[in-house]
């Protein structure tokens, strides 16, 4: 007997009309960001509209777009407009309407700086259905590419090399000009516009200098800060054991731009950065964020171009807004220590937990259940402090958790979302697509939370 099969009649298919609530059912995510966004006050966002002008996008279904987009995935806006004719959830969001990319481009870059305050407005959202309930956060930071090409960067030492040439070639071109008027030039060659097209790549080359040379004196100063807390540390070892400590003393930092220190002209905020996973170079931005151990919500975010996260700290404490409510705690790994910090998280009324050194793995069995150490005394340096509280139970239990709440939230961007780099460019407007992210990632982190509450009920 001859097998049959299920076929499909294509040009049938075709007009056949589809429900968009049966593609859309009713715990999917794009229903809770409509419900979400409709429980946010936007009159700031719409105050900002002019009375004049044609009939423009309600700014919810703009951000209803964006803010799916960026949870599933899809952060060109190319690919959002192409998504309201192809896909049923964005079509779902948008009603039907399709917003052209140009729109919703523009959308996202003018009101970037309204999305920290909607951030606060989706953790209180939280809060209020009881998921969120802030007590100790884990920090860590990643490195995401900017808009930028490395190809598109020089060196301070190339660029050194590059106005010594331009300048002798406009002095050589100056020279070339007295012989205009003899025609004694080669064909085609205006002396005014060489001269004119090196002067203006001088001048572009003498702002790139200056900021060199400006993050220089940025990066003496934490580099001079820092050799002297190593001193001081080295100081105390010796007053603690009466001994001079093995190795030799700390070399003092070398003042002044380092040739290998490059400007990109593409996006001159960013810098180029390790990549730890490859041991590479990428044009990146340094991002931070701080989760809730508990619920792990995004409550605060930063970005920089700061190669390291010593100084990043206070800036993610900073974003975590007073209405949200301050943490008991914070869990923070080697990266972040210095006395600073430890002093500023105190000032906060945050307790905090900040490894002091890499913990080595494959511990033995003699290691895990030995006994406690002695507390330190008074007098004994922040370090020496701190290495002993994070042998505490309370103290190995809290710092434990970071591995299980803040790593896999940047995993799940980095990785499950997709986000490896930023579509705009500058240090202002990647720090407002940041914020743009962690709202969406929490958006989506909601609905899960809440899914599963409904559904344990």
């Amino acid at each position: 007997m001859k097998r049959r099969f299920k076929t499909v009649d294509y040009e049938a298919a075709l007009d056949v009309s589809v429900r968009l609530g049966d593609c859309v059912p009713p715990d999917h995510l794009a229903r809770f960001v409509v419900d979400t966004i409709s429980q946010l006050d936007l009159s700031g966002i719409y105050g900002r509209y002019g009375a004049r002008g044609g009939e423009p996008y309600a700014p919810e279904i703009l951000f209803g777009l964006l803010f799916y987009g960026y949870a599933t995935g899809v952060f060109s806006s190319r690919k959002v407009e192409r998504a309201t004719y192809e896909s049923a959830p964005f079509r779902f969001i948008a009603g039907n309407l399709h917003p052209d990319h140009d729109t919703l481009a523009n959308f996202r870059r003018a009101f970037l700086s309204e999305l920290k305050g909607l951030s606060v407005q989706v953790l209180l959202l939280a809060r209020e259905v009881g998921v969120l309930q802030l007590g100790r956060i884990s920090l860590d930071g990643s490195k995401i590419h900017a808009d930028a090409s490395k190809s598109k960067a020089v060196s301070y030492k190339r660029l050194l090399e590059l106005e010594r040439r331009l300048e002798a070639e406009v002095e050589e071109l100056f020279a070339l000009g007295e012989r205009a008027e003899r025609g004694e030039l080669p064909d085609g060659l205006v002396v005014g516009d060489e001269v004119a097209r090196r002067q203006a790549r001088l001048a572009q080359l003498a702002e790139a200098r200056a900021v060199l040379e400006a993050r220089a004196r940025e990066r003496d100063a934490a580099e001079q800060a820092e050799y002297e807390s190593k001193l001081r540390e080295r100081a105390e070892k010796a007053r603690r054991s009466g001994r001079k400590p093995r190795g030799p003393s700390p070399a003092p930092p070398t003042p002044g731009p380092r040739d290998s220190d490059q400007y990109n002209f593409t996006d001159p905020d960013s810098r180029v950065m390790k990549n730890s996973t490859d041991r590479g170079f990428d044009q990146d931005y340094n991002v931070q964020v701080a989760v809730d151990q508990g619920s792990l919500l995004i409550v605060g975010e930063s970005l920089s171009n700061h190669p390291n996260d010593q100084a990043e700290a206070v800036p993610t404490l900073d974003a975590i807004a007073a209405a949200v409510g301050t943490p008991r705690a914070a869990a923070l790994d080697t990266g972040y220590f210095s006395a600073a910090n430890i002093e500023a998280l105190e000032r906060r009324h945050i307790e905090p937990y900040i490894a002091t050194g890499r913990d080595g793995h494959n511990r033995s069995w003699r290691e895990r259940f030995a006994d406690p150490p002695a507390p330190p005394a008074e007098e004994a340096s922040p370090k020496v402090k701190m290495a002993y509280k994070l042998k505490t139970a309370l103290g190995r239990a809290i710092y434990a958790a970071r591995k299980c709440t803040v790593e896999p939230v940047i995993g799940i961007i980095k990785e499950v979302l997709g986000f490896r780099q930023f579509s705009l460019r500058g240090e202002q407007a990647a720090a407002g697509e940041w914020c743009l992210v962690c709202l969406a990632f929490n958006l989506k982190r909601l609905h899960t939370l809440t899914t599963s509450r409904v559904s344990h009920a």
